[in-house]
């Protein structure tokens, strides 16, 4: 199981995957909005996104659980 966990605080812009969608490594899964730019995520390998724990407009902090995938 792959845990991407957020990198710095922000806000979700975007959220571009779903539970049950099958994403390949270097694939966009969400944008934080974060200073006034764009930070997108992208997937580390491929393998099917099992859980999405954030939503558009989320105020998200440092280090929390964002997307699982399995492998």
């Amino acid at each position: 199981m792959i845990k991407i966990e957020l990198e710095t605080g922000g806000s979700v812009w975007k959220v571009l995957t779903k539970p049950g969608v099958r994403v390949e490594a270097g694939d966009t899964l969400f944008i934080l909005e974060v200073m006034k730019m764009e930070v997108p995520y992208e997937a580390p390998a491929s393998g099917e996104v099992v859980a999405v724990h954030i939503t558009e407009g989320d105020v998200v902090e440092e280090d929390q659980l964002a997307v699982e995938i399995a492998e």
